[in-house]
């Protein structure tokens, strides 16, 4: 029983399992980082935040641009009242067309929205497997992985891009005042 194929056999399960042993360290590595990551930018809550984040901008830009354009045609078909050349009424149907261009095409923001929140509910459902996987794993035992962030430079460390409106950062009115 102990001949020369049992200790192939032996050598060869022994290989065969400090591969897997290689491969379960390695997806522990992987949840560890995903669970926890060492760059902020990379976490699913930012991730979600900034996404809403987006939506709401894009939205209030949409509505902004929306009730100027609204405005601009109020005050075209009062223009319009009081002018008989045809020249300038030419012109002010051209605004007015423009209104309605500019209108319509705000209509983007309903698509980006929409896009923007299968995007979010993507990332949440990453975001539930990931944490089923730390929670199989072991929460403690992911701890205990270091996890090693990106290198960046120095610039790079710097910018963390537009705050979030429920971040605790540095006004407007502060760094309007800092250029006063």
């Amino acid at each position: 029983m102990n001949g020369p194929e049992n200790q192939v056999d032996a050598e060869a399960l022994k290989g065969e399992l400090m591969g897997l042993l290689k491969y379960i360290h390695r997806v522990r590595d992987e949840i560890a980082n995903i669970s926890r990551p060492a760059d902020e930018e990379h976490q699913f809550v930012t991730m979600s935040d900034q996404i809403d984040a987006v939506v709401k901008a894009t939205d209030e830009a949409s509505n902004t641009i929306m009730a100027c354009a609204e405005v601009n045609e109020e005050l075209v078909e009062k223009l319009r009242k009081g002018i008989t050349d045809p020249k300038l009424v030419t012109l002010i149907d051209q605004l007015s067309e423009n209104d309605i261009n500019i209108i319509q095409a705000c209509s983007f923001q309903d698509l980006t929205g929409q896009r923007l929140n299968k995007v979010a509910r993507s990332l949440t459902y990453v975001e539930d497997r990931v944490n089923a996987l730390t929670e199989v794993w072991g929460r403690e035992e992911l701890e205990k992985v270091e996890v090693i962030g990106e290198q960046k430079t120095d610039d790079e460390k710097l910018l963390h891009g537009p705050a979030l409106p429920s971040d605790t950062s540095i006004s407007q009115d502060e760094i309007d005042a800092l250029f006063d």
